[in-house]
């Protein structure tokens, strides 16, 4: 080949190497924009009163007078019905929280380092529940809740939330890649008995996909809409997420009915979105440490 040749074939490859690039770069700019934009307009919406959401330029910034009216138009709404709401919220993925860690992290380390009966097929069967859409499962939880009087009760829908075969895999996955051996053999060499190698050594050094499983657990709780919808039949009991179902029905904007007193209008309904958010985005960026931890745990086998 030609020197000539070569360099017109070399002037190819770069040329074809930056198209690819260029449309990669304008591929992302394009899914940044998508996702990038509404919550760009929700974070402006909320400091702009309901004429000037209208008419003002969509992504200019409001007044600190319409962000405090907007805030108390939000929490005043039906007599305080969102703290209500977001009250209820915590106690649902808290609660949830709680018994699914009590049973997760002990299930997910009996998988993975002890010998029973049935074992492989209980693992098989997590797998599977796994892939079972959440939803599909409601119906037939709100019938045995129904046999039994609970529908209606915070337990309805906090006993359900528990179930996260999500977390017993996840942790099945740490506890069979990342915990050594020897050093709970050496534990039990020394005196310890089964249940004290569990919370005495492998707990522990399981902090940071117990972290992980709290954070996945909380987040898919707190953000459940579904199954509280079907399990709780008054407002009351709602959390913030069915809560918001009542502000926009009370939004003249999506429901022109609504239009009274009690109405709420779109920069108040978008407070109430930016505040259903808030409590997974602080959890988030408080946990970021033992997050990155326990997704990277796992990655080597020791």
């Amino acid at each position: 080949m030609t020197m000539a040749a070569l360099s017109a074939e070399r002037r190819r490859s770069s040329l074809s190497g930056w198209s690819g690039r260029s449309i990669i770069g304008v591929l992302l700019v394009v899914f940044v924009l998508f996702f990038a934009v509404p919550i760009v307009w929700l974070l402006l919406a909320v400091t702009k009163s309901s004429k000037t959401l209208i008419v003002a330029n969509p992504f200019s910034l409001g007044s600190w007078s319409d962000l405090v009216s907007n805030w108390h138009q939000l929490f005043d709404f039906q007599d305080g019905a969102v703290t209500t709401w977001i009250g209820n919220s915590a106690l649902y993925a808290i609660g949830a929280l709680v018994i699914t860690l009590l049973v997760s992290i002990p299930a997910g380390y009996a998988l993975a380092l002890t010998e029973f009966k049935l074992r492989q097929a209980l693992l098989v069967l997590t797998l599977v529940v796994m892939l079972i859409p959440n939803t599909a499962l409601v119906l037939p939880i709100f019938l045995e809740l129904n046999g039994i009087g609970l529908i209606g009760s915070p337990l309805s829908v906090i006993l359900p939330m528990s179930f996260f075969p999500f977390g017993v895999y996840l942790t099945y996955i740490y506890f069979s890649t990342s915990i050594p051996r020897d050093i709970l053999a050496a534990a039990r060499i020394d005196g310890c008995n089964g249940f004290q190698v569990f919370t005495r050594v492998a707990l522990p050094l399981a902090a940071p996909v117990v972290a992980l499983v709290a954070f996945f657990s909380f987040v898919q709780n707190w953000n459940n809409f579904f199954l509280p919808f079907v399990m709780l039949p008054s407002s009351d009991g709602y959390p913030i997420q069915v809560g918001l179902t009542s502000l926009l029905a009370s939004t003249p904007a999506f429901n022109p009915s609504s239009a009274g007193s009690d109405s709420v209008q779109l920069p108040t309904l978008a407070l109430g979105t930016i505040v259903s958010i808030l409590p997974v985005l602080i959890v988030f960026l408080f946990s970021q440490r033992f997050l990155v931890a326990g997704m990277t745990a796992g990655g080597t086998k020791e």
